[in-house]
């Protein structure tokens, strides 16, 4: 293993000497949280003072703080054993990042006590050096088993592999990874290596094994469904606590499957996976019971909803506001006003045309439409968070459009046009950020197809009229930075565009302009510009 650790968890152990069959665990867990320091509303975005006001907020630090620890310090008096563990992804999607660029989020996991954390793929937003700035104050473990971090000057040494944590007298340990295609998602560069996560999670688990270690955790950033493959196909795994899809588990409405999801593993046992949504709008909390033989007997659970009944933490509030104030003057700038609100949910926005992806399509395509830029391609992925109804501040557009991202116009052969939309649709069934939310195109997409023939029936606009699109014509496109880089997998724009440039103006600030010429009385519409077989 790459590194070894052993360090105290937050639990207490049963007087000396006394007889127990079974060791039970709980394990209270994060994932997903993208930089919601302050509370949030029912949009996923940052919560204003009149709907807090009316106790209809979620999360927040401050609220996260004091379930965590109302709930480890009821469990220790109990005698019970606990550990706080986080699956990634507390970068990115808020102004406190922009503004802080992790001292924010190091500051906070620090005060409320994580035992140990997994690496995101939005901690490498920033390249190798943002998540170095994490790296070096945490005062718990970060750990990502499929990285070979041997070349990263800013990492090496920095990250661990393998963990053992000793809780109420019983090792734990937890094995690590991050999900693979990392680097199209975010910018770790070419001095970090990704290893194959099956196999690397199957070494650290039979290393763990060798070593006399029998009760093991994967903590990983891959994904719902990919978290269920570790469950099935890695021996000697317990259980698996998981981010990156930002997947609601639980009997609530909306709910994608149940909490825990019990998978039939490798060892012809049951394996639970266990992850909790995103935002920090829940807390996970499951309980893993081995018996003295070291084999899990029982997996159980809920998340825990952190609406206004919780308290928050009054220290990390204050800090929290204290934070805010340089920034509260950005925020609060009103850009528009909109009579009803945009739907910018991640369900829809990965999945099929939705209002967020039309406004955002729309705004680039008005921005530079004098250019002879004929079509907009922007990923669903890069849309954070819906508007409400109203009012709208900078805070919201940049909560919305969170990564500074400028706009990038290019041309593109019809040809490599449609190429790019196969890329969109190539990962539906893993609600992947690709997906291709468009303007001045109309487009058919078959979910059920193999990836890479799932397109059909693209037109583009000529003059008033669609038609189809034209293989060999060259079309001007706007898209932004991001993907123009190959981000989320449109390497055809790296590797295809001509005559590009990219660095136009920032994202945040074409939709904040492009909602205040609509007018108050802007509405969001479909049109059926994407249409799902």
């Amino acid at each position: 293993m790459r590194r070894w650790l052993v360090v105290s968890a937050a639990a207490l152990a049963l007087s000396v000497g006394a007889a127990q069959a079974d060791f039970t665990l709980h394990v209270l867990h994060t994932n997903d949280f993208h930089s919601r320091v302050e509370p949030i509303n029912a949009f996923d975005s940052t919560c204003d003072a009149e709907t807090e006001a009316k106790n209809e907020c979620f999360g927040g630090t401050a609220r996260l703080g004091a379930k965590i620890n109302e709930l480890r310090a009821q469990l220790k008096a109990e005698g019970r054993n606990v550990l706080v563990l986080d699956a990634g992804d507390q970068y990115q999607g808020s102004l406190f990042y922009t503004t802080y660029k992790g001292k924010d989020t190091v500051e906070f996991m620090n005060a409320i006590g994580f035992d140990a954390m997994a690496v995101g793929n939005h901690e490498f937003d920033d390249g190798p050096g943002g998540l170095q700035i994490l790296a070096e104050s945490a005062k718990f473990p970060i750990v990502s088993g499929n990285l070979d971090l041997s070349q990263s000057p800013e990492l090496k040494d920095k990250i661990g592999g393998a963990l053992v944590l000793e809780v109420g007298g019983e090792k734990v340990g937890i094995v690590s990874a991050l999900a693979m295609d990392t680097p199209e998602t975010a910018a770790p560069g070419d001095k970090v290596i990704f290893k194959d996560d099956m196999d690397s999670l199957k070494a650290e688990v039979e290393e763990l094994t060798d070593a006399g270690v029998t009760k093991i955790v994967a903590l990983t950033h891959s994904g719902y469904k990919r978290d269920q493959a570790f469950a099935a196909e890695v021996p000697g795994i317990d259980a698996v606590i998981g981010g990156h899809s930002h997947t609601l588990l639980g009997d609530m409405e909306g709910a994608e499957g149940p909490y825990p999801t019990m998978v039939k593993g490798a060892d012809g046992v049951e394996v639970p996976v266990a992850t909790a949504y995103a935002y920090g709008k829940y807390l996970g909390h499951l309980v893993l019971t081995w018996d003295d033989d070291g084999k899990l007997v029982k997996a159980e659970g809920a998340p825990i909803l952190l609406d206004a009944s919780v308290e928050p933490d009054e220290k990390l509030a204050a800090r929290v506001r204290e934070m805010a104030a340089p920034i509260e003057e950005l925020k609060a700038k009103r850009v528009a006003e909109i009579a009803a609100p945009i739907d910018g949910s991640r369900e829809n926005c990965r999945a099929r045309e939705c209002e967020m992806g039309n406004v955002v399509a729309d705004a680039m395509l008005a921005r530079v439409k004098d250019q002879g830029i004929t079509i907009a391609i922007q990923n669903g992925g890069g849309l954070r968070a819906s508007i409400e109804a109203g009012p709208v501040a900078m805070g919201d557009v940049l909560s919305v459009l969170p990564f500074q991202n400028t706009l990038s116009t290019f041309q593109l052969k019809g040809a490599d046009v449609v190429a790019a939309l196969e890329n969109g649709a190539s990962q539906m069934e893993e609600a992947a950020g690709r997906f291709a939310q468009v303007a001045g195109l109309k487009y058919t997409v078959d979910p059920a197809a193999p990836a890479g023939r799932r397109i059909s029936e693209v037109q583009v606009r000529d003059g008033g009229n669609w038609v189809p699109i034209d293989p060999n014509a060259t079309y001007g496109v706007v898209s932004q930075n991001y993907m123009r880089a190959g981000g989320d997998g449109y390497r055809i724009f790296a590797e295809k565009a001509m005559n590009a440039y990219d660095f136009g103006p920032d994202l945040a600030e074409v939709l904040a302009g492009y909602l205040a010429k609509q007018g108050p009385g802007f509405t969001p519409k479909l049109d059926g510009r994407i249409t799902v077989k």
